[in-house]
């Protein structure tokens, strides 16, 4: 039996007041185990992105819980569940949030020196990561310079770098070509699973479903199917 990496109960999330309020999530419940990747799918505003915030530790839910690696997450205080996130979850954004004035290199290294490790050593590590994913001959160029799987990889590099065990992805092929996709994919598929961690991809692009292991589809903030990916 795969060990237990997330389990989400009877969450629900509301937006707006009166009239305007809408319930982006609805009562959604899960669970998600290392050393597999679980793609939660769905039509544009389903609630996909809204669950993963949740369930990432960065929108606190209206109502239910969430608990990764043993953790309450929601019952933490903001200091300790910003460090819980720090060193557990790797986020890599739809639109990568590289920062444009920092190099590729320097960007890479933002999580450890938040973590308080020295700039020589965070930066040597940063390098070394850009290497795993086949950009260290563009370490010392801006973004700017990149293509966009390229910064898609710099932004893999940078959820890694600090090795966590839950790895979150959000829409991580919307800007990218269907080659271009598949072959980012396939790297996350082949270089970061392992039985000791937890991918989740947030998308719609069924072009990359083959790289799944369960599948959860979404439709007006409800989980309606949480299936095995078909073979």
């Amino acid at each position: 039996m795969p060990r237990l990496a997330i389990r989400a109960r009877h969450l629900s999330k509301w937006f707006g007041e009166g009239s305007a309020r809408t319930q982006a999530v609805a009562d959604a419940s899960f669970d998600a185990y290392f050393g597999e990747i679980l793609f939660i799918v769905g039509p544009s505003g389903s609630g996909k992105t809204t669950l993963l915030s949740i369930i990432s530790g960065i929108l606190r839910p209206d109502q239910g819980g969430v608990i990764v690696k043993d953790t309450d997450i929601w019952q933490l205080g903001s200091d300790a569940l910003a460090e819980f996130r720090l060193n557990t979850i790797g986020f890599v954004f739809q639109d990568y949030h590289l920062f444009p004035r920092l190099s590729t290199a320097e960007n890479v290294a933002i999580p450890l020196i938040l973590k308080k490790r020295g700039w020589r050593e965070s930066l040597e590590l940063a390098r070394a990561e850009l290497q795993v994913v086949d950009l260290a001959s563009r370490a010392e160029l801006p973004p700017v310079k990149l293509s966009g799987g390229e910064q898609q990889r710099v932004a893999i590099a940078r959820a890694m770098v600090g090795r966590p065990d839950i790895l979150v992805f959000d829409e991580p092929t919307a800007s990218l070509d269907g080659d271009t996709g598949r072959r980012i994919l396939a790297f996350v598929h082949d270089q970061m699973l392992n039985d000791q961690r937890c991918i989740l991809i947030v998308t719609h692009d069924a072009r990359i479903f083959e790289f799944a292991d369960r599948i959860m589809h979404m439709e007006d903030g409800k989980i309606t199917t949480l299936e095995q990916a078909p073979t």
